[in-house]
């Protein structure tokens, strides 16, 4: 089946070109590549353009989301499929044709995704995730997903310790590598724009699986991702408790909800004091002290995050 895949990019030009030089190799006849320049103005549209020339460049004049970007590019697409990739990505050697292997033998999932690595090759797990759930926050709130970091019972939404290296359904995909059929996507209705950035994709997997679908990932399609190359580390973590505040008001009863969103303020609260959680040391490689401080600061604008989008 033709793919069309479609890459929202935001100031990352360099990244974005080695993300397409990666990429465009692997693509079949009948195949195309969407760019939505969400900047326009770094000069990502003319470095593309030189470079390669049958991609399709889609610039709005402004920077409306990663949501809204990918339903813009994906609106004029053509494909059977639609595969979203972000721009800081380096697309493994045979990942276009393992994403395709198992969407032929695995249909009724609908939706699938692969194995992210970081910039060092090691695991990344944030290809999938289990869905939130009010479990899952009561252990943010109490510091239990901290403290028992990657555990399935304490940690629960990061799947405990699979390593992404057998093929399984999980609760959700995300954005970064996400592999759609063209008729659930138009079912769906693409991204709720609502969602600025990040939490659209867990949403959208919510939403699927009301519809039947069963999100699926296989360890063959590989990516490296460069993590958050396009947020710095508070903005980052003010958008994800934005999204995850939305979320729960979305989709959650209004006890449901206000229970959700409590759970959210505590655990922010708890990782934002001094000298508590010193186990929640290192993501990313960062240290101690700068995951702290993205947490202080989350808190400190906590209002922001508390609207929700």
């Amino acid at each position: 089946m033709p793919l069309s895949v479609v890459i929202v990019s935001y100031r990352v030009p360099e990244l974005l070109l080695a993300c397409l030089t990666s990429l465009v190799p692997q693509l079949l006849d009948g195949d195309e590549v969407v760019v939505v320049d969400n900047a326009g103005d770094d000069g990502t549209a003319s470095l593309v353009r030189s470079a390669f020339p049958s991609v399709r460049l889609v610039s709005p004049g402004v920077n409306s989301g990663f949501g809204a970007g990918c339903n813009l590019g994906a609106a004029g697409a053509a494909g059977d499929l639609i595969l979203l990739l972000n721009p800081d990505t380096v697309v493994h050697p045979g990942a276009l044709a393992a994403l395709r292997d198992v969407a032929r033998r695995r249909p009724e999932a609908e939706l699938w995704g692969g194995r992210t690595v970081s910039v060092n090759g090691a695991l990344d797990p944030r290809s999938c995730w289990g869905l939130p759930t009010l479990w899952s926050r009561t252990c943010f709130a109490l510091g239990l997903s901290a403290l028992f970091r990657g555990s399935a019972v304490f940690d629960p939404e990061s799947l405990g310790s699979w390593a992404r290296d057998t093929e399984r359904e999980v609760g959700m995909v995300t954005g970064c590598l996400l592999l759609i059929t063209r008729s659930l996507w138009d079912r769906l209705g693409g991204f709720d724009e609502r969602f600025f950035m990040y939490g659209e994709d867990t949403d959208l997997n919510l939403r699927a699986r009301r519809l039947g679908a069963r999100p699926r990932v296989t360890p063959t399609a590989v990516v490296t991702h460069v993590v958050g190359a396009s947020s710095g580390r508070v903005d980052k973590r003010v958008l994800l408790l934005r999204g995850q505040v939305t979320l729960a008001r979305t989709h959650r009863r209004r006890a449901a909800s206000a229970y959700e969103v409590g759970a959210l303020r505590l655990g922010v609260l708890l990782r934002a004091t001094p000298g508590l959680l010193r186990s929640h040391s290192v993501v990313d490689g960062e240290s101690s002290t700068s995951v702290k401080t993205s947490w202080t600061g989350a808190w400190r604008r906590r209002a922001e995050w508390l609207r929700g989008y």
